[in-house]
C-alpha cells in the first residue's frame, strides 16, 4: 500500500468520525422523513468481511454535501481547483470538516471529473461514490429475506424491534435497506439505511422503532405521528444501490411485509 493511500485512509477515518458526529454545522437530510418516533439501526448474525476503505466515508460526505455542491456549481460555475470548490463548500455550510472531506475526494479524480460525477449522480449518494470508485459495484449480487418479524407483535406505545434476516448466495453490492411503516392515520413514516457490500452468507439487521409521540415534533412543519391504537404494516426492501434509483447498479433484491399492533 502506498504512503499516499495510507495517509488518505487515516484522514478518512478521522473525518468519518466528524461527519457522523454533532461537530458538523450541517446535518445530512434523512433518506426518508421520519415525522415522529425514531428508527435506529444495528447489525447482528454475521458481520461483513469486505474491506470497503472509503465507501462509508464517501457516502456520509455526499449525503451532506452533494446538494450544496450542485448549488455552488449552478451559481458560480466550475471553479478552477479542488481547493477553490471545497473552500466554497466549507464557507457555504460553515463546516471545515466538509471542506477537508471534499478535498480528499476531489483530489482522487481532479476538479473537472469530480464536478462531472456530481452532475451525473443526480443526488444519488451511492451511485456518486461508485462513480468515484470508492464503493464496491456488484451487479450479480443477490439477497433473499428469510425472516421478518416485530417484537413485540402487540403492545402499548413504546419500542418495537423490527428483526430482518436475509441470505445472499453471491454477495451484495453497496446498497440500502429501507423500512416503511403504514400508520393508522396514514402519515408517512420510514427511513433508509446504507448497507455496505457483503460477501455471500447469512445476515441480520435489527431496527428499533420508538412508537410514541415525539414531543419535539412541530405540527406547523408537517403532520406529527401520534401512534394511535391499531394495526401497523411494516414493509422492508433490500436493494443494490439506492432503493428506487434508475441509475446503473441499482435493483431491488427482495421485499417483505409484516405487521404489529399498538394496543389502547
Amino acid at each position: 500500500m502506498s504512503v499516499f493511500f495510507s495517509q488518505h485512509q487515516s484522514v478518512a477515518v478521522v473525518l468519518a468520525v466528524l461527519l457522523a458526529s454533532q461537530c458538523l454545522a450541517v446535518r445530512p437530510p434523512p433518506r426518508r422523513t421520519v415525522r415522529a418516533g425514531s428508527l435506529s439501526f444495528s447489525q447482528a448474525v454475521k458481520p461483513s468481511k469486505v474491506d470497503l476503505d472509503l465507501c462509508k466515508f464517501c457516502i456520509d460526505f455526499s449525503q451532506q454535501a452533494i446538494q450544496q455542491l450542485l448549488n455552488i456549481i449552478l451559481q458560480v460555475g466550475v471553479v478552477g481547483t479542488c481547493a477553490d470548490l471545497c473552500q466554497a463548500l466549507a464557507d457555504k455550510t460553515g463546516s471545515q470538516a466538509l471542506g477537508v472531506a471534499c478535498n480528499l475526494l476531489c483530489d482522487i479524480e481532479g476538479v473537472k471529473e469530480f464536478v462531472n460525477l456530481i452532475e451525473k449522480a443526480d443526488l444519488d449518494p451511492i451511485y456518486y461514490c461508485e462513480l468515484l470508485k470508492q464503493c464496491t459495484i456488484k451487479d450479480d449480487g443477490d439477497a433473499k429475506i428469510t425472516s421478518l418479524g416485530v417484537n413485540p407483535m402487540s403492545g402499548p406505545q413504546g419500542t418495537f424491534i423490527i428483526d430482518v434476516e436475509y441470505e445472499s448466495k453471491n454477495g451484495t453490492g453497496t446498497g440500502e435497506l429501507v423500512v416503511d411503516i403504514d400508520t393508522v392515520d396514514g402519515i408517512p413514516l420510514g427511513q433508509g439505511f446504507i448497507t455496505e457490500a457483503q460477501e455471500a452468507g447469512k445476515y441480520g439487521q435489527k431496527i428499533s422503532l420508538k412508537a410514541e409521540p415525539n414531543p419535539d415534533c412541530d405540527p406547523t412543519q408537517g403532520p406529527c405521528e401520534s401512534f394511535q391504537p391499531g394495526n401497523y404494516g411494516v414493509r422492508v426492501a433490500i436493494c443494490n444501490g439506492e432503493c428506487g434509483s434508475k441509475h446503473p447498479h441499482s435493483q431491488i433484491y427482495d421485499q417483505g411485509m409484516t405487521n404489529f399492533t399498538i394496543t389502547g
